[in-house]
């Protein structure tokens, strides 16, 4: 980090950078993917409009498999939090550079951000009866159940906030301490190992966002409660 910059700068920074990045791309895909006749036909080569329908078959495919067909409204959703993760966590790859994701006030917003989502939705698809589920199976026990399932509900933002910030934070801290001890020995090859672990990490942990994102939306809208 540069001497003299807060971390709240860097952050502010990055997520500036981030937001300009995913604008650009959004742009950028739009143009790709084309309008009309065009816009709906497969690609015919390796090109920005394949990459995106491979990312977006990817999400689709998700979907599908954790919350059924009906979990496809919410495909746009899910890809935009996907990407968001994955780009601020690669940002920690780069020499000089903290991702937004190793800071925990921002991993909590993620978190809250899908608490208020999941919720929402649940009490948009059931109405008031929503509410029932956090009485349990049976009205004798819900003295007992409702406790249990507020907490449950409660600690769901902090818990994925945590799991996202504590992966990343561990990642970024050994990435840049093993680059560090072997910047002067160009010739081995293990910085470029643990940048291949860095990359692997931001992938599957905005991979494990996303797919506990997709459950609690399911467990909220599903009709079996």
């Amino acid at each position: 980090m540069v001497p003299g910059v807060t971390h709240e700068t860097t952050h502010l920074a990055m997520g500036m950078a981030v937001g300009g990045v995913l604008i650009a791309g959004a742009l950028a895909g739009r143009v790709a993917l084309g309008s009309g006749e065009k816009a709906v036909a497969p690609a015919a080569k390796v090109s920005l409009k394949g990459f995106i329908e491979l990312f977006l078959e990817f999400i689709i495919g998700l979907s599908d498999m954790v919350i059924g067909e009906e979990g496809r409204k919410f495909v746009p959703m899910f890809s935009a939090v996907f990407i968001f993760v994955l780009m601020h966590n690669l940002c920690g790859i780069l020499p000089g550079l903290t991702p937004a994701t190793d800071n925990v006030n921002m991993t909590f917003a993620l978190g809250l951000f899908i608490f208020i989502t999941y919720n929402y939705y649940g009490i948009k698809e059931h109405g008031l009866p929503y509410l029932k589920h956090f009485l349990g199976p049976v009205l004798l026990l819900a003295p007992i159940m409702l406790p249990i399932e507020l907490l449950g509900h409660v600690i769901r933002p902090l818990t994925l906030g945590l799991r996202l910030y504590g992966n990343i934070a561990a990642d970024h801290a050994v990435v840049s301490v093993f680059v560090g001890m072997f910047e002067n020995f160009w010739f081995i090859p293990v910085p470029a190992i643990f940048y291949g672990m860095g990359l692997f990490v931001a992938g599957m942990q905005a991979f494990v966002f996303t797919m506990l994102s997709m459950i609690y939306v399911s467990m909220a809208t599903a009709h079996d409660h």
